[in-house]
């Protein structure tokens, strides 16, 4: 099929290259403009910029859809169908009716469980004991369109948004290449009104750890938000993202270290920090991160 391919993120990339390997033809590649990042501020491409130029594959950055100018250009690609995947854009509906076979967007979640900006990490931090991937029929709604294919994972225990990410993306890669090749023989699923809810965007208020919840919660947060942004608390005056968790055995007061093995009471029951990170430093297992901070027993975090 002629396709093209929407994305910008990392979660995109195995998703074009799963694309490129089954034989489609790719008339352009389009992501979000490069942004300053880095030390020097300098323009950073996208990851999926990166990765389709690296394939010698046309992108194309434009910030915003809603010219007409845009939208003929997209039109005159004469594509079979688009794909959308973590692009970062609403499509206006002349974009949305362009292709021949319309747009499919790959959206990290079971539908109509978490439309919207922040499917995984929402799923983690909720305690939701699966997620999965929707190759859905895109319309104007947010993320309302019928679906053609779904696969369901569970989430472990101990799993973090990152290790979930990974895991979605190659589902994603693998379930469009499927569905792309049965097109004709999907029906599509309307999404049922109950079970709505919505994914919103990560606030940076929610990132800082409330010692007073219980210990359930507290590991879903720290779990949930990493990698990115990271949940963190204070040690004295420093500030100490936290990027791996599990809950065990242990009572104290909120905040309170309760062994060497970075056990930390909360409001009911402990959690066990399994990863961590100083400003300025790299994220460590707990064991390398307590060579660099001590923090002995009864020591109260969160307390700056």
């Amino acid at each position: 099929m002629r396709v093209i391919f929407m994305g910008t993120p990392d979660f995109s990339v195995p998703v074009l290259e799963a694309l490129v390997a089954a034989g489609h033809e790719i008339a352009a590649v389009y992501c979000q403009p490069p942004r300053p990042a880095g030390r020097g501020k300098k323009d950073r491409p996208t990851p999926v910029q990166a990765r389709a130029e690296a394939l010698g594959l046309e992108v194309r950055h434009p910030v915003s859809l809603k010219g007409a100018e845009a939208q003929a250009e997209f039109a005159a690609l004469d594509a079979d169908v688009a794909v959308v995947v973590a692009y970062g854009l609403i499509l206006p509906q002349a974009v949305l009716d362009a292709p021949a076979r319309g747009c499919l967007n790959i959206h990290a979640s079971l539908l109509p469980r978490w439309r919207g900006a922040a499917p995984i990490q929402r799923a983690v931090m909720a305690g939701d004991a699966e997620t999965g991937v929707c190759i859905m029929q895109m319309e104007a709604g947010l993320d309302t369109g019928p679906v053609l294919l779904r696969e369901a994972t569970p989430i472990g225990a101990e799993e973090t948004t990152g290790e979930v990410h990974d895991r979605l993306s190659a589902l994603g890669a693998r379930l469009i290449v499927e569905a792309l090749g049965r097109l004709d023989a999907l029906a599509p699923e309307p999404q049922p009104e109950a079970g709505v809810t919505y994914a919103t965007k990560i606030d940076k208020a929610e990132a800082r750890v409330d010692w007073t919840r219980p210990a359930e919660e507290v590991s879903r947060l720290v779990r949930g938000l990493a990698p990115f942004p990271g949940a963190w608390t204070t040690v004295g005056d420093q500030r100490v993202k936290l990027l791996g968790a599990r809950v065990v055995p242990g009572e104290g007061a909120p905040g309170e270290v309760l062994d060497e093995a970075f056990a930390v009471a909360c409001g009911r029951g402990a959690v066990q920090v399994t990863k961590a990170q100083r400003a300025g430093k790299g994220a460590q297992d707990a064991r390398t991160f307590l060579l660099g901070m001590a923090l002995p027993r009864g020591t109260r975090l969160g307390e700056a």
